[in-house]
């Protein structure tokens, strides 16, 4: 053991020494190596951090629940865009015709989105703001949490009470350093009672449902100024959760034969809507990402390529300059296997030296890339290790055939050259 480390210390002192006195001939021929790293990491470390701050979106969507909609998540809207336009949107009716008949759901929920309302607290005024008005099940469902303050009682949503749940920005921008809780707004022309507002969310870029501007009143109260019956004018959501141990798709079997019973279709009719889950979008997710990572993955193997062949070269050169020394060694007693082991260590540090400046690049440009993207854009570990892994490959490749070359010479012949 002690000597396999005495051959990889030596062999990396050997690798550097031979940089140090070569230093444009080494840094020439590590370009490539820094090249296909820095196009195969980036790339894979953009992507990485595209995808986790889309799935971060989603999670305020629930991971575990059922969404009824029009069309289905995982299939391009512009192939048969115009079939599921004619479809009906998800509704109250199919609400109510769900819960009352579903065994398999945990609870379900349905909400409206409208937009283009103003609130006001005294002197302060937002316009624009969007309301969203839900069932009473829609809190527990989605995981909401609060900052401070209370959800709706039984009693409130039942009733359809003038009460009222702000976003944490929309919270902060009508309130300031005041307290809100309790404190009455006016909205539709009528005062609410504000009893809570949301955690924040923060800035992302694929935050699809804003909670952070949101005024949240019950359905029950806001079906009294608004007409929710006019499905194709407003947003909404009908979204469903699978009991604790009970498989999504039973789930969604079930769902699929209430809907089709209470919109009248037919035993042999095509369903007039869509049962999705966030694993559909993920699955389409995966094929798009996978398809830029392979793109950034050829590119990048090209410029290894060029950098695998210089590197070979360097070692050529280093096997020729150390003829005589290897020749020595192999007299002496030196087995073919360490002389192997040698060169391609050598090889194999030259390749991860030029692997890492190209991790630092990578590390350098993502930096200058998150100030200017809406999202943060990371290097994890499994990146780092990936470009080290690769690098490692390129090193052994590279490597191999001088080492090769090296460990068969013969040590009388060797030492005459």
């Amino acid at each position: 053991m002690r000597i396999w480390f005495k051959i990889f210390l030596e062999s990396c002192i050997q690798a550097w020494n031979a940089l140090i006195q070569n230093k444009l001939r080494t840094l020439l021929s590590l370009l490539g190596i820094m090249i296909g790293i820095f196009c195969i990491i980036t790339v894979k470390a953009a992507v990485d951090s595209l995808e986790e701050s889309i799935v971060d979106g989603f999670k305020e969507l629930g991971s575990d629940v059922i969404y009824v909609d029009r069309m289905p998540w995982n299939e391009d809207p512009g192939q048969n865009y115009w079939k599921y336009m004619k479809r009906p949107k998800p509704d109250y009716e199919d609400y109510n015709f769900i819960k009352e008949r579903s065994k398999l759901s945990a609870g379900i929920s349905y909400c409206i989105f409208t937009g283009g309302k103003s609130i006001k607290f005294q002197s302060n005024a937002i316009t624009n703001a969007f309301i969203m008005g839900s069932t009473y099940e829609y809190f527990d469902l989605q995981g909401m949490t609060l900052e401070e303050g209370r959800y709706f009682t039984t009693a409130e949503y039942l009733s359809g009470s003038n009460k009222v749940i702000l976003g944490y920005k929309l919270y902060k921008e009508l309130f300031g350093s005041i307290n809100g809780i309790g404190r009455k707004v006016r909205l539709f022309g009528q005062n609410y009672q504000v009893i809570g507002y949301l955690t924040a969310e923060g800035e992302g870029m694929f935050n699809f449902i804003n909670f952070d501007e949101v005024i949240w009143v019950t359905f029950n109260n806001v079906k009294r100024f608004v007409n929710v019956n006019e499905t194709e004018n407003i947003g909404n959501l009908l979204s469903l959760k699978a009991k604790k141990g009970v498989d999504m798709e039973e789930v969604k079997v079930e769902t699929a034969g209430i809907i089709r019973a209470g919109r009248g279709v037919k035993p042999f009719e095509a369903d007039n809507f869509a049962l999705n889950t966030l694993s559909a979008l993920s699955q389409v997710l995966e094929s798009v990402f996978g398809a830029i990572n392979i793109a950034g993955l050829i590119i990048g193997i090209f410029a290894l390529i060029v950098g695998m062949f210089s590197v070979s070269n360097i070692m050529f050169v280093s096997v020729k300059e150390r003829t005589n020394i290897i020749g020595i060694k192999k007299a002496l007693g030196a087995k073919r296997e360490v002389i192997l082991s040698e060169f391609l260590i050598e090889s194999v540090f030259l390749c991860v030296l030029g692997g890492l400046i190209g991790i630092v690049l990578v590390y350098i440009t993502l930096l200058a890339l998150s100030s200017v993207t809406p999202f943060e854009m990371k290097l994890s570990l499994s990146n780092v290790l990936q470009g080290i892994s690769w690098s490692v490959a390129v090193g052994i490749i590279s490597g191999m055939i001088p080492a090769i070359q090296a460990s068969g010479m013969d040590p009388v012949e060797a030492i005459r050259s």
